[in-house]
């Protein structure tokens, strides 16, 4: 399973490493009041891609990032145990970049590639899996772009 997610700290700042702070659980709480809200969260995704569409990853794709929360799947609950997490930089309601869209689908093509059962039904967002808690990639996120993304490249390759 491949989750889409996104992330800003704070929230629609583009700017710093407040991410990578806190997916590293060494974010100083004190510079910002939203960090406080926030404090003795412990979170992890196995990637981030930034606005630029620079990739940073965070946890290798074969071991367990802490993603999803409570989540499930097709009635298969804890999508932590069997799902990779992508962090796009970004809100609900702005839109992504080209450049996070072409490294997104670049990344999808790899780790289909490394794992054949990451089809395009089993990619979905964190809103999907984790209903009422969570709402993103949001409105924002275009999922047909991304979809014929992936599949240009598929084809591609072939």
């Amino acid at each position: 399973l491949l989750v889409i997610h996104c992330i800003s700290l704070p929230p629609a700042d583009y700017t710093g490493d407040c991410i990578e702070q806190f997916f590293l659980n060494c974010l100083d709480h004190s510079r910002h009041p939203y960090f406080r809200e926030i404090e003795g969260v412990t979170v992890s995704a196995h990637c981030l891609i930034r606005r630029d569409g620079e990739l940073v990853q965070f946890v290798n794709f074969r071991d367990r990032a802490w993603h999803a929360g409570r989540s499930s799947f097709c009635d298969r609950e804890e999508c932590n145990d069997y799902s990779i997490g992508v962090e796009l930089e970004g809100t609900d309601d702005d839109p992504y970049t080209d450049a996070q869209y072409l490294q997104l689908a670049r990344l999808t093509r790899e780790l289909q590639e490394a794992w054949p059962e990451i089809t395009p039904d089993r990619i979905t967002g964190h809103s999907d899996i984790a209903p009422g808690r969570k709402t993103d990639p949001g409105p924002a996120f275009d999922w047909v772009r991304y979809r014929s993304l992936i599949a240009g490249q598929s084809k591609g390759k072939r």
